[in-house]
């Protein structure tokens, strides 16, 4: 703001005022805010017929609690500003819900609802009305598809990607345009020549004969008066399986030539609509994509453009008809979930010249993505760019550690090596479209000689854009990396479901997935893809309840891989998403397949006791029993399962599986617990952290197991001798036990072996191997390590959800204030909103930080000392309501 000249007194008046109106700007009335539909915000295109609608209570003051709420949903917004509805509109309800289902009228396809909440906060005061916001149906019924499933006349084993388009004509005013397009395989979909939307390897990856995903986007403003065009590249992705490994995926059921259906809906200023379709009258014609595979990477002969091709005028004399194909599913539904982006740019950090026709760029750090490279020379010149994780000691890259499982039938498709041939034209830039890696290092080679700079090439991180809902930060370095490295692989295995690696495989192993759960959740607002992994659990159960080890899979992995200790991922993942989200819904969809997954394992081991399972993969060097580990796993399903039961009201199935959970924690304990020493088999790490963090040991033993387990610990220098199942369980067996001490000493140490190990190496994501030099299981960018990015919430900031009240409608905090750290900060944004867990050693005590978010409550468990609240003193354990609180405790103690 520019002052005008003016007196001083008049001056210092226009400051206040000034100062006045910014900070009365910012300090929001208490109102509803952060709506979301589906745990979306403004979604298009959603299939849900009783969708979810859930807010948050921006209220900042001291107790704010929601009393009661009312909702407005209707299809003119006006209307709803006004307080009336024509699709749903509630009384006013006494209830701190801020998750409730839609239950007005039937909703119908390709409508836009919007909404509004109203809430009511302490003693019955009525609050600002929330903002109107929306959420747009999509086809809600198979019946609604007017296209043609179309694709060209080649086989599965034509290389190049086919190109699709068509013309059609607008003569009236648009008031709005949907696009809808279902594709078995991957596609980009372009309106008179412009990309639509920002989405990468679309659609998300599903067992494609039994539900296929279609997207939805807005292409109001891609549309223009008289002729358009509407184009469409399809890719393989896993549909059309083009490289050979050990899993078969080019041997899948469903393989074909990729396919689509689209219809394309516009609705004119005068109400009436018009819908332009997928059909035979579309041409194709082969595009410059001369190959794509998801597993290897993607050959791009730029000498094969064909500019304009999805535009208006664009004459396609030359190209062919389509021909009609049947749909690769009778079940098409909405992909409701954050899509994949490229999310972040990355630079390239170093350029190391080795001739005139080979460089090595290193970007820094451990991505999953894609690079892309600016290049200018002759025509027919062919650049490869081989993408790798480290270098041979030559400086070329090594991709040794990753293509171990690759079994290449030929020469012609590298391994993680994207081919460009230049069309000769001046500076070209190439990046692939239906292919991500996971690499540090690209190693640039060219046919001829060409000039290249730091600058001419740059990579992207892709991955499931999912929002970031935590932080963690603290005085020790080391800890600090290993939070972000596990974010980083976490992220790096985010694609539409969780995946081992980047590179390798990009399977999703199940074992992976719900070790990394928890961690993915404090970080990561990751519902709506969890959501649609646990459907693809259900599409790949087999009658008898058994899955397989990796979902989606073609066929692999149900002889292999795939017992409890691995596919306990339906139900322990629906559990989390219960206790993080406070939504029974995902445990109610996967109710039934829980409950024949451990029904068949109930006939198979009729003991209590199974031996099903892979065990305590990649360990240091104890190896425990395959029957403990897998049957403690046995036991937490049984255990969720009758939870499940008894939340969702089934009283006979929740005393039915409680028993069998009691019988096979029973049965674990008589043959592996040592009543008299209190341990467990042999006494390694893993066999006796297992049973303590997942239930099974008894109450009036676990002291004495937690005090055995943190000797082994001490006995093996403070440092790891576990593997994944192991890795999972020690730090919170420790810390929730009495030893958080020695779990710290565990999670900090940065000698072999352990995560610290790993970042004074200058890992920037998490290894599959304790040992950097492993001959095996060496991949450098794996989430199966991954338990200690939840546990740094959970052991050190004491940030836990409430199985009574999830959804952290109340927060538990337990602190550790541990030995050689000096302070240490935790937030996470639950359902709710903010919480924090910040702790600082101040002189000889330590001050005590938190917040609560409004409509939310905490129960706080202190450790033993003086503990005084605005210099009054209060218990070890205390309950708070909603806000901002210090606390004092000396002296410092754990």
């Amino acid at each position: 703001m520019k002052l005008p000249l003016c007196k001083p007194a008049l001056y210092i008046a226009l400051v206040f005022f000034c100062l006045f109106k910014t900070s009365e700007g910012a300090a929001q009335p208490p109102t509803a805010t952060g709506l979301q539909c589906e745990y979306l915000t403004t979604p298009i295109g959603i299939d849900a017929k009783h969708p979810r609608l859930t807010w948050k209570m921006g209220d900042a003051q001291q107790g704010a609690a929601q009393t009661a709420y009312q909702l407005f949903v209707g299809t003119d917004s006006l209307a709803i500003a006004a307080g009336k509805a024509d699709s749903w509109a509630t009384t006013k309800i006494v209830s701190a819900a801020s998750l409730v289902t839609y239950n007005g009228k039937i909703l119908q396809p390709f409508t836009k609802y919007f909404w509004r909440v109203v809430l009511w906060g302490n003693g019955g005061k009525k609050l600002s009305s929330s903002a109107i916001t929306s959420f747009e149906t999509g086809m809600m019924e198979m019946r609604n598809w007017k296209g043609s499933w179309i694709s060209d006349n080649y086989g599965i084993a034509a290389n190049p990607a086919p190109y699709f388009r068509n013309t059609f004509k607008v003569g009236k005013s648009i008031r709005s345009a949907r696009a809808y397009i279902a594709v078995a395989g991957l596609y980009e979909l372009y309106i008179n020549g412009k990309k639509i939307g920002n989405h990468r390897l679309d659609p998300m990856y599903t067992r494609f004969d039994r539900r296929t995903l279609y997207v939805a986007y807005d292409v109001t403003a891609n549309l223009q008066n008289g002729k358009n065009a509407v184009g469409v590249l399809l890719g393989n992705g896993w549909y059309n399986h083009q490289s050979t490994a050990v899993w078969f995926f080019h041997q899948a059921p469903w393989r074909g030539r990729p396919t689509f259906c689209m219809d394309l809906r516009v609705t004119y200023t005068d109400g009436t609509t018009e819908t332009i379709s997928s059909d035979t009258q579309w041409k194709t014609s082969l595009s410059p994509v001369v190959f794509n595979s998801i597993y290897t990477a993607e050959h791009y002969d730029a000498r094969k453009e064909q500019p304009g091709w999805n535009t208006a005028d664009f004459v396609d004399s030359g190209w062919k008809n389509v021909i009609n194909r049947s749909a690769p599913s009778t079940n098409i539904v909405a992909q409701s979930l954050q899509p994949i982006r490229n999310v972040e740019e990355i630079a390239t950090k170093t350029i190391t010249k080795i001739d005139n026709k080979l460089w090595v760029f290193d970007i820094g750090r451990n991505i999953s993505g894609v690079s892309q490279i600016t290049v200018k020379g002759d025509s027919g010149t062919v650049i490869r760019l081989k993408h790798a994780e480290r270098l041979n000691k030559n400086g070329h890259v090594d991709q040794s550690n990753i293509d171990l499982h690759y079994r290449p039938t030929d020469d012609k498709d590298p391994f993680q090596t994207d081919i460009f041939i230049l069309g000769g034209k001046g500076e070209e830039t190439f990046m692939p479209k239906f292919n991500y890696k996971g690499f540090q290092y690209v190693e640039v080679s060219s046919s001829k000689p060409i000039q290249l700079t730091k600058e001419s090439l740059k990579a992207y991180f892709m991955h499931s854009d999912v929002q970031p809902v935590g932080e963690v930060s603290s005085s020790n370095q080391t800890i600090n990396q290993i939070w972000s490295a596990t974010n980083h692989s976490y992220l790096s295995n985010l694609f539409g479901y969780p995946t081992d690696c980047p590179q390798r495989e990009k399977n999703g192993w199940t074992g992976d997935a719900h070790i990394a759960s928890e961690t993915g959740l404090y970080n990561f607002d990751a519902i709506t893809i969890y959501e649609k992994w646990l459907a693809d659990h259900r599409d790949e159960q087999q009658p008898n309840g058994v899955l397989p080890s990796i979902i989606p899979t073609g066929g692999w992995g149900y002889e292999w891989g795939n017992g409890p200790d691995w596919t306990s991922t339906i139900a322990i993942i629906p559990w989390n998403i219960y206790l993080f989200y406070g939504d029974s819904k995902l445990l109610a969809d996967s109710y039934t397949s829980i409950e024949k997954y451990v029904n068949h394992i109930d006939e198979l081991y009729p003991t209590g006791l199974t031996s099903w399972g892979l065990g305590d993969w990649v360990p240091v060097k104890s190896v425990s029993p395959v029957e403990l580990t897998s049957s403690v796993y046995y036991y937490t399903d049984a255990t969720i399962l009758a939870k499940a039961a008894k939340i969702l009201g089934k009283q006979a199935d929740f005393v039915k599986y409680t028993a069998l959970a009691t019988k096979i924690k029973n049965a674990i304990n008589a043959k592996y617990l040592n009543s008299q020493t209190g341990i467990y088999g042999q006494g390694f790490q893993t066999e006796l952290s297992v049973p303590l963090f997942w239930g099974v040991v008894p109450d009036n033993m676990k002291s004495k197991v937690a005090a055995n387990l943190a000797a082994r610990v001490a006995a093996d220098n403070y440092h790891l001798d576990v593997g994944i199942l192991g890795a999972k369980a020690i730090l919170s067996a420790l810390s929730d036990n009495g030893y958080p001490d020695v779990a710290y000493r565990i999670a900090s140490q940065e000698t072999f072996p352990s995560w610290g190990w790993w970042m004074v190496n200058g890992a920037t994501t998490l290894y599959e191997n304790w040992q950097i030099d492993a001959k095996s299981d060496i991949s450098l960018n794996h989430i199966m390590f991954g338990e200690i990015g939840a546990w740094l919430y959970k052991g050190i900031a004491g940030i836990q959800p409430d199985a009574n009240q999830p959804g952290f409608k109340n927060v538990i905090l337990a602190p550790h204030f541990v030995p050689g750290l000096n302070e240490f900060t935790a937030t996470h944004v639950g359902p709710y909103g903010k919480i924090s867990s910040s702790w600082k050693r101040d002189g000889n005590g330590v001050t005590y930080k938190i917040t609560v978010p409004a409509n939310s409550t905490a129960s706080i468990t202190f450790p033993a000392g003086k503990v005084t609240l605005s210099g009054k003193s209060i218990g070890g354990e205390y309950r708070v309501v909603a806000g901002s609180y210090e606390f004092k405790i000396s002296p410092a103690v754990l």
